[in-house]
Parts: C-alpha cells; sequence; structure tokens
C-alpha cells in the first residue's frame, strides 16, 4: 500500500482504481449478475477508504495548514465523497435489480411492472462519479500538483 502522508504516490493510485473501476462497469452484463455488482461495491468503497485515510493523515500533519494544504484536504474530502456516492449509487442499483428479478419471479401474468430509475440508470450515474474522482486527482488548480 503506497504511503498515505505523501499524496505523490496514493493520488494516481486513487484515479487509476477510479478508472478501472469505470471500466469495468461498463463491461457489466446486462443482466447484472448480484454478486459482480456487489464487489464494485466494495471497490467503490475502498476508494473512498483510501481516499479518507489520505485526508486524515493530511489533516494531522499540520497544525496551521497553508492555503495549497487547504486546497488539497478540499479535493481529497470531494474524492472521499464522490466514491462514496458511486458506492451508494451502485448499492442502489443492486437492490433495484434485486427487487426487479423478485417482481418477475412473484409474477402471475407476463405483464410485469418493473421499477425505476433502472439498474442501468444508477450504473451510469456510478461512472459518472468515477470519471469526477479522475478529474479531482488531476485538478490543475495546485500550485504544485500532488498528482505529477
Amino acid at each position: 500500500m503506497p504511503d498515505s502522508t505523501n499524496p505523490v504516490p496514493v493520488l494516481p493510485r486513487i484515479a487509476s482504481d477510479a478508472s478501472c473501476l469505470h471500466q469495468a462497469l461498463r463491461a457489466l452484463p446486462a443482466d447484472r449478475d448480484a454478486s459482480t455488482l456487489a464487489a464494485r461495491i466494495t471497490d467503490a468503497q475502498d476508494l473512498a477508504g483510501i481516499a479518507l485515510r489520505l485526508f486524515l493523515t493530511r489533516s494531522r500533519q499540520t497544525s496551521r495548514p497553508s492555503p495549497t494544504d487547504l486546497l488539497l484536504l478540499h479535493r481529497v474530502a470531494q474524492i472521499a465523497k464522490a466514491a462514496q456516492d458511486a458506492a451508494a449509487e451502485l448499492t442502489a442499483a443492486l437492490a433495484r435489480a434485486v427487487e426487479n428479478q423478485r417482481r418477475q419471479a412473484a409474477a402471475t401474468s407476463r405483464r410485469v411492472v418493473l421499477i425505476g430509475p433502472t439498474p442501468q440508470q444508477f450504473i451510469e450515474s456510478a461512472a459518472d462519479l468515477l470519471d469526477r474522482i479522475s478529474a479531482l486527482c488531476y485538478a490543475r488548480e495546485w500550485s504544485e500538483s500532488p498528482c505529477h
């Protein structure tokens, strides 16, 4: 695991992991296998955990943070929130997929009313949030970019 006291190796790892998770979401099968979706939820939660550990470590390092330090902390907090929100969207997709499967299995006729938004819409929302993580990692607003 990278040294969480230095954002140089941590932020690119977060961006890379978010990109890999984004690709995995785009490759999810049409039937949205529940165990695969649950694994992607865990991946998103892991991203949030890494960002939160970085935040805690960086916030404890200085008693009087500089404007650059505060900007970094702000970005890391946004990354953690985006990862948590992505996990929540994926959890909603999982719950919706299972509910819709239950409705289909319990249907006595061919016409089944499924609940929306669809699991795919939740998955697409999570993918958008993961794109935001990469953008936050590579934001050019730092005077010295900790990602490069």
